[in-house]
């Protein structure tokens, strides 16, 4: 089988439902770029100077890692220059970033968690990069760029993706037309395309969920895995699996390889926050991934993508993955 790579897949899109746009095309590919760079930075471990603390927080107040740093620097740096971009916005920076004075703007923004799964950096465990792209308001691409350029729901998402720095290095994708993955050849620095019209099932036996947790979940989302928990002598009469990583990219690749369902819900520890994850950042772009191959994402409430956010550092409960697993506990949470 001939193998097609990023740009391949990108360019030649006559047998797809929708053009590329060259702007948009040249985003994407300093992104896979700049995860190329990343991945080598990781690849290098102890034998670099890219383990340990930073020695800084980030907004959220967490502290960095220099791995966070670095990939954060990557991104940033890759996508500056390009001319299609208005402005860029990251979950380890306080504020949106505008591309350089004097540098050509574009009609997108991008948005990405640098490194997602940070405490899974210093052993050996898999960590990823997730990114989003907006379209950009007139206004930002004139030269005003505020956080309320960012504020759109994730229907409005033109394009999102991962790559997970694993034993190889893949990247998932949607241009709004189905996910496709890619995975990196290292030698020659080539995303090759080895999966298409990527498909959640829909039912699934594995589930994922910070177990550690379970004294402080709300009644719906105990009321699920205990269900799960219950096995053959219990109301669903099936054994299920749990797994978890504490990467999310990892869990959830995990769902677009063989399907399962993705679990990180508000608790009552800090009744007041929504959730723990980042609406921009983390849950719109998976969200969308997983909806575009034919998955299934809430908040428990209300799909993931419909939410309108209000501020750009946002937090979510999120529950996506296998569409039928969504859709008992979201019902459970409505009926609650």
């Amino acid at each position: 089988m001939d193998r097609v790579t990023l740009s391949q897949y990108l360019i030649h899109c006559d047998r797809r439902r929708s053009l590329v746009p060259e702007p948009l095309r040249r985003v994407l590919e300093s992104c896979a770029q700049a995860c190329a760079g990343i991945a080598a930075s990781i690849a290098r471990g102890a034998l670099g100077d890219v383990l340990g603390s930073a020695g800084s927080a980030n907004v959220q107040g967490e502290t960095q890692q220099k791995l966070d740093v670095i990939a954060n620097d990557r991104m940033l740096s890759a996508n500056a220059w390009g001319g299609a971009l208005a402005a860029m916005a990251s979950e380890e920076m306080d504020d949106p970033w505008p591309i350089p004075e004097g540098e050509p703007r574009g009609d997108y923004l991008l948005l990405f968690d640098p490194l997602d799964g940070s405490s899974n950096i210093d052993v050996n465990v898999s960590i990823g990069t997730i990114f989003s792209v907006l379209p950009a308001p007139a206004s930002a691409q004139q030269g005003t760029v505020s956080a309320q350029a960012f504020l759109q729901p994730g229907r409005n998402q033109v394009a999102a993706g991962y790559v997970v720095y694993g034993p190889s290095t893949v990247m998932v994708l949607t241009v709004g037309d189905g996910a496709a993955a890619f995975t990196l050849d290292r030698e020659s620095g080539t995303w090759w395309m080895v999966r298409d019209r990527i498909q959640v099932p829909a039912q699934t036996r594995e589930f994922a969920i910070n177990a550690s947790n379970a004294r402080h979940w709300e009644a719906p989302v105990k009321r699920y895995i205990d269900e799960l928990l219950a096995g053959r002598e219990g109301p669903r009469a099936q054994d299920f699996n749990m797994r978890w990583i504490a990467s999310m990219v990892a869990d959830v690749h995990r769902i677009m390889t063989r399907g399962g369902i993705f679990m990180y819900p508000r608790d009552r520890r800090e009744p007041d926050k929504p959730g723990k994850l980042r609406l921009m950042y983390e849950a719109n772009p998976m969200a969308l991934l997983i909806e575009q191959a034919g998955g299934s994402a809430t908040n428990g409430h209300q799909p993931i993508l419909d939410i309108v956010p209000a501020k750009l550092h946002e937090r979510v409960s999120v529950i996506l993955g296998s569409r039928d697993e969504v859709e008992r506990i979201t019902h459970y949470h409505r009926n609650a």
